[in-house]
């Protein structure tokens, strides 16, 4: 996790920014009925099978994982991930009603789709925050072992959208699959352990 302090203000900024292009690249996934890892992807999934909405059933899925970060990331981190879960759900189940969008070639949505959940992830993470789910886990693994939290996401993520298999078209997985390892190539590059410490400036 980022050790450099941000202001109040800036956190709150990030949060709402973050959640949003998160929400974004939801969006373009459902828009081709595509799938991705982690807690979003199974909230993806169980709308073709049950009558809830993606942001009620990714919430609710979320709540174990908030209560994880409760006990061993912290309040402040725990608070702050619940409040930016719960702006994803309410995003994504609202955005119809500003944004419609007749066609999409899927393989874009794929693309733009894990590479904008990639980028709102980012910013919540350098601003000690996630989304809950798999992302607490991730970050806890990282914060404990040093371990890439792009690596140990995109292995959760491979597992769950494989999991899929019996569920969707060969098509519909590897688009999938596609929009999974955008996402986490985003995360692996840009959030690696100990890069955002502060640097003492060169005075020479």
């Amino acid at each position: 996790m980022s050790r450099i302090k941000h202001p109040v203000h800036e956190n709150m900024i990030a949060v709402l920014t973050g959640t949003f292009i998160v929400a974004q690249g939801i969006f373009f996934l459902q828009q081709s009925h595509l799938l991705t890892g982690g807690t979003t992807g199974l909230a993806l999934l169980l709308t073709h099978f049950v009558d809830i909405s993606f942001g009620k059933l990714y919430f609710l899925m979320n709540c174990p994982f908030y209560l994880m970060a409760w006990f061993r990331m912290g309040k402040s981190f725990a608070i702050s991930s619940v409040l930016s879960g719960a702006l994803v759900s309410i995003m994504v189940d609202n955005l119809h009603h500003v944004l419609t969008i007749s066609w999409l070639n899927p393989i874009y949505c794929a693309v733009i789709g894990g590479l904008l959940m990639g980028l709102g992830m980012l910013i919540l993470f350098r601003h000690h925050t996630s989304l809950g789910g798999f992302n607490v886990l991730v970050l806890f693994l990282q914060d404990k072992f040093g371990i890439s939290a792009g690596k140990i996401q995109m292995s959760i993520d491979i597992c769950i959208l494989v999991a899929s298999f019996f569920f969707v078209t060969p098509t519909t997985l590897l688009l999938s699959i596609l929009g999974a390892i955008t996402l986490n190539i985003v995360l692996a590059m840009n959030y690696k352990p100990g890069r955002y410490n502060p640097v003492a400036p060169d005075v020479n």
